[in-house]
């Protein structure tokens, strides 16, 4: 359809306040994003709807602009319930670079513009798809959320007779419909979403068929343009957090029209998975800014402060102060540059929620944030937790992975690698600070191990890592003189850098590819520099034991 179309239609509430000359654009497919760079997610050909969440300031527009006219979006529609008014400089950015611009006014939901557009482009779809839109468009608009994706899948039940549910990347039930019968097996969701991961890794198109006994499941990918799966910028920048469509029917046979439909129904499904990740982003923002205070060191009164403001939003209702517990997750990729903290971040969100509760809204309880490579989660826990000192209650490690580590592991493929450790239970600001070294240090004994999908917790840990801050004086210095003393004096008279070296190689997990990458060294440098420090300190770090006397040599120097 054309954006001219989209102008002349009274109920869509559209202004158009830039790009005369360009209506006559052709729409592809539309996708609502607040992030300040959803490139990955755009194919071309895009009406991209925002509340303009990503804008902190003026200069932001410029940038946002240019990025989606690089990727080919047709046109940019701006909601007004957030600023009241479009802001000036994303009017001026726009038409510097010739991108129709609209604003939404108030009162329209995203989802209408959404719903009408998926009708109007599919206008040579199967003639039960008008009536699966029409119906659904009706639904969304009479609350918030418009009922969700149930809505969605209950009226393929009813409409088309095909029982279908949203699954996480888990495996986790997101949704089903209420004619679908009974509930899908934990093994069953496990194993449709491992195939369903294992199969974009390999490229295939789908959707994916999977014969679980004598049922067919049809798999399609839950993603923003609701079209067909376009090639994104590299697929496992997203592969460990799209949602999958699985549908009880071989998709095989189905003529165009129908395939249409369901890539249709999955772009309705992604207006609440865009829904979902912007919720997300106060948790997120709370987690970034305690983060920086406990690793800048600032004082617990104020690390206190923003506990205070962050309790209430993670555990609404709640009486006395929680208790804390801090997850530390890496998601690692062979060889390549790939930005692993948004991957991590988004994943741990994920695996964080109790597998056996359905529905998109029981992470709201969980803050994370991510810094370098590594994803922080701060999880709240009642009082009451305190009483068993967190080893009864809360986020146990040896549980975490247990339902999720076959799908994540057919994710990862042979090339990607996930740890996690997770910390006891502190009560206070004071205790964050060990909790979060607890936390990284059991992410480590966790990487240690063989296998994609590893974890550890504190009660595998021994109680040092809390108590280094005691450690009198005299102790820590002849500890770490012991060991970091020869490596130091040859620093001085070589300029051999066998300390950054050392402190490196041990924030890779003792990967020899990765810390030559980030150290810019050939490896055969590196393996040089490593059997140096071997030499002067009679340690060999192949073995974990001297590993973790360095670790906290240089924790405590």
């Amino acid at each position: 359809m054309r954006l001219r179309a989209l102008l002349d239609t009274d109920a869509l509430g559209l202004k158009l306040l830039g790009g005369e000359d360009e209506l006559d654009r052709t729409v592809r497919g539309v996708m609502t994003t607040d992030l300040r760079d959803p490139s990955r997610y755009l194919a071309g050909g895009e009406l991209v709807l925002t509340g303009l969440a990503w804008r902190r300031d003026a200069e932001d527009s410029e940038p946002f602009v240019r990025i989606l006219v690089q990727a080919g979006v047709t046109a940019l529609a701006a909601g007004e319930a957030e600023l009241g008014d479009v802001p000036e400089d994303l009017v001026v950015a726009c038409a510097r670079h010739r991108l129709p611009l609209f604003a939404v006014h108030e009162s329209v939901a995203f989802a209408t513009i959404t719903e009408h557009v998926v009708r109007q482009v599919s206008g040579e779809r199967a003639g039960d798809l008008a009536a699966v839109v029409d119906r659904h468009r009706r639904m969304m608009t009479s609350g918030p959320a418009g009922g969700g994706p149930d809505v969605v899948l209950d009226l393929l039940g009813t409409d088309l007779d095909l029982r279908a549910w949203v699954l996480s990347p888990t495996g986790r039930p997101i949704a089903g419909s209420k004619t679908a019968g009974p509930a899908l097996p934990a093994e069953a969701c496990a194993r449709l979403a491992g195939e369903h991961l294992a199969a974009t890794r390999t490229g295939r198109r789908g959707p994916h068929r999977v014969a679980l006994g004598a049922t067919t499941y049809s798999l399609f990918p839950v993603r923003s343009t609701g079209r067909p799966p376009q090639p994104a910028r590299d697929v496992r920048e997203t592969v460990l957090s799209d949602w999958l469509l699985a549908v009880e029917a071989d998709a095989g046979d189905w003529p165009e029209e129908r395939l249409d439909l369901l890539y249709g129904v999955t772009q309705l499904i992604a207006v609440e998975r865009d829904r979902r990740d912007a919720a997300r982003t106060v948790r997120r923002r709370l987690a970034q800014e305690v983060l920086e205070l406990v690793q800048t060191g600032a004082a617990p009164a104020e690390i206190a402060a923003r506990l205070r403001v962050a309790a209430p939003v993670l555990l609404p209702g709640l009486g006395a102060a929680p208790h804390w517990q801090v997850v530390v997750a890496r998601v690692d990729w062979d060889g390549d540059a790939i930005e692993g903290g948004p991957v991590a971040q988004a994943l741990l969100e994920e695996v964080l929620v109790d597998p056996a509760v359905a529905g998109p809204e029981h992470s709201d309880r969980i803050a994370v944030a991510h810094t370098g490579g590594e994803a922080i989660a701060l999880v709240p826990l009642p009082a009451v937790s305190a009483e068993h000192d967190g080893s009864e209650t809360g986020v146990l490690a040896d549980a975490l992975l247990a339902s999720v580590r076959e799908p994540l592991t057919a994710g990862l493929n042979d090339d990607g690698r996930l740890t996690l450790g997770v910390s006891a239970a502190v009560h206070s600001a004071e205790g964050l600070r060990g909790a979060l070294e607890e936390a990284r240090h059991a992410r480590r004994v966790a990487a240690a191990r063989p296998g994609r999908v590893c974890a550890a917790g504190h009660q595998e840990l021994a109680s040092h890592v809390l108590l280094l801050p005691f450690v009198p004086d005299d102790v820590r210095r002849a500890f770490t003189a012991r060991l970091l003393d020869p490596l130091r004096d040859y620093d001085r008279r070589h300029r051999a850098e066998l300390i950054p070296t050392l402190e490196a190689f041990l924030d890779c997990d003792g990967s020899w590819t990765r810390c030559a990458t980030r150290l810019h060294l050939h490896v055969n440098t590196l393996r040089y520099r490593i059997g140096r420090i071997e030499q002067l300190t009679s340690r060999d770090l192949s073995r974990l034991e001297d590993k973790l006397d360095f670790f906290l040599a240089l924790r405590m120097s």
